[in-house]
C-alpha cells in the first residue's frame, strides 16, 4: 500500500512537470507574438485594414503573417486562440502551492521568527494577498492614472517592491519570494483571462453581428500583453529563487527580488528594440550586468538572526516526531550524517552554505523536516549524495520506521 508522504511527492513531481511545460508553453507563445507585434511592417499592398505584416521562414517553409488593429472585413471560420496556456500554468501553479507551501506549511510556509502564524492564517493570508494584488492592479489600470503606461509602470514597481518586503514580513524567506512570483503571475494570467481574451471576444461578437468594432478593446488588450512581457523573466527568477539560498535567505531578499524587476525591464527592452529594427542597445546588458552584481553584493550582507530553534518553537504536527521515545537516535543519526552539509556554516570543503538553506543541526530543525528526511534518506538514497558518509541500510531503515510510526504510514 502506497504511503501518503510518497503519494503527496508523486504527485508534486507530476504537477511541477505539468507546470514547468504549460510555462514554457506561455512563455514562449507570449514572446513570439511579442516579437511578431514588434517587428511588423507597412507594405503598399495590403489588405484594407491591415496595420503590418511581417514573413517569416521555419519548417522548411514560408508563413506570411498579417495584422488588424481592430479586425478584418470578413471574419474568418476558424480562429485559434491563445489562452489555456495561460490558464494551466496558473491553475498547475497554484496546485503546487498547494501541495508544498499549504500542506508543507509548517515548514516551507511559517517561520515563527518573523511571525508565529497558525497554519490557517498563513494560508488565509496567502489567498487574500494574491487576490487583493489583481484587484489593486487591475483597478490602477483603468483609473486615468493608467492611462499613462510608463506611469503606470513605475507605479507597478513601487507596488512590487512593498509587497515583496510585505511578505518577507509574514513568510519565511523561501516562501517570500515563491509568493511574490504567485502576486506577479496571478496579475498576468488574470491578463489573459478577465481583460485580454473578453475584450477579444467582444471584438469576435461584434464582427459577427454586422458591428464595426471599437478600437478600444484591443489597445487595452495591448496594454495588459505589454505588462506581461516585462514581467515574464522576474517571475521565472523568483520561481527558481527556492534553490538558491543566498537568493531567498538574504536579510536583503525583498531588495533583491526589486532589482530583478529592473533586470527584467533591461533584458526585455533589448529583444524589444531589437525586434522593432531600433539596433542593438548594447547598454542594457551593462546595466543588468550591473544589477546582477549588485544582486550579488546585498546576497552576501546581513548577519544571521538568532532564532528561536528549541523543541518548544515546534508547531504539533512537527512536535509529535520529536517526542517518539526514538527520537534521539535519529536525531544522532542525522546530525553524523547530514550537519556537515546541512549547517548554518556548513564544513564540508566547497559549501558556503546550506544546500536549498535546509538546516538541520538542532532537534526542532530535524522534526520539522521529519518528511523531508523520510523521503532523501528514509526510502531513497538521495541524500546524502552519492552516499559520501556512508549512511548504512540500518541508519535509513531507523528513520523509515520513525516516520512511519509517528505519521501513522
Amino acid at each position: 500500500m502506497l504511503e501518503l508522504a510518497v503519494i503527496g511527492a508523486w504527485a508534486e513531481f507530476a504537477v511541477r512537470w505539468l507546470h514547468v511545460i504549460t510555462a514554457i508553453a506561455w512563455v514562449g507563445s507570449s514572446f513570439y507574438f511579442i516579437a511578431l507585434d514588434l517587428g511588423l511592417r507597412k507594405s503598399p499592398d495590403l489588405p484594407e485594414g491591415a496595420y503590418g505584416e511581417e514573413w517569416q521562414v521555419h519548417g522548411g517553409g514560408f508563413y506570411h503573417v498579417q495584422k488588424y488593429l481592430v479586425a478584418p472585413a470578413r471574419l474568418p471560420e476558424h480562429l485559434i486562440w491563445f489562452k489555456w496556456e495561460s490558464y494551466f500554468t496558473w491553475l498547475s501553479g497554484f496546485a503546487l502551492l498547494v501541495l508544498v507551501y499549504y500542506v508543507g506549511a509548517e515548514f516551507y510556509l511559517i517561520d515563527a521568527n518573523t511571525l508565529d502564524l497558525a497554519v490557517w492564517q498563513a494560508i488565509a493570508i496567502s489567498i487574500a494577498s494574491l487576490g487583493l494584488g489583481w484587484l489593486v492592479y487591475d483597478r490602477l489600470c483603468k483609473s486615468r492614472f493608467g492611462d499613462n503606461n510608463n506611469r503606470l509602470m513605475i507605479l507597478l514597481f513601487v507596488l512590487l517592491v512593498i509587497m515583496a518586503w510585505g511578505y518577507t514580513q509574514v513568510f519565511t524567506g523561501r516562501a517570500a519570494l515563491l509568493h511574490l512570483g504567485a502576486f506577479t503571475a496571478t496579475i498576468m494570467s488574470a491578463n489573459v483571462f478577465m481583460i485580454i481574451i473578453p475584450n477579444q471576444k467582444i471584438v469576435v461578437a461584434d464582427l459577427r453581428a454586422g458591428r464595426i468594432p471599437d478600437a478600444k478593446y484591443g489597445r487595452i488588450a495591448k496594454q495588459r500583453s505589454t505588462h506581461n512581457n516585462y514581467l515574464t523573466l522576474p517571475v521565472i527568477f523568483l520561481m527558481l529563487s527556492n534553490h538558491y539560498p543566498l537568493a531567498f535567505a538574504s536579510d536583503y531578499n525583498w531588495l533583491i527580488a526589486g532589482l530583478v524587476f529592473l533586470m527584467g525591464v533591461t533584458i526585455r527592452h533589448f529583444f524589444n528594440t531589437m525586434h522593432m529594427g531600433g539596433g542593438y542597445k548594447w547598454w542594457t546588458w551593462a546595466a543588468t550586468t550591473a544589477l546582477f552584481i549588485a544582486i550579488i553584493w546585498l546576497s552576501t550582507l546581513g548577519q544571521p538572526r538568532d532564532q528561536d530553534d528549541t523543541l518548544a518553537s515546534l508547531a504539533p504536527t512537527a512536535a509529535r516526531f520529536a517526542d517518539d521515545p526514538h527520537f534521539e537516535d535519529v536525531y544522532w543519526t542525522v546530525v553524523g550524517h547530514c550537519s556537515m552539509c546541512h549547517a548554518q556554516d556548513p564544513v564540508w570543503p566547497g559549501l558556503h552554505w546550506a544546500p536549498k538553506g535546509v538546516v538541520l543541526e538542532t532537534e526542532a530543525q530535524i522534526a520539522r523536516a521529519a518528511q523531508l528526511i523520510y523521503l532523501q534518506s528514509g526510502i531513497s538514497h538521495a541524500m546524502p549524495p552519492g552516499n559520501t558518509v556512508l549512511m548504512d541500510t540500518t541508519s535509513r531503515a531507523q528513520i523509515a520506521s520513525w516516520y512511519r510510526r509517528v505519521s501513522g504510514s
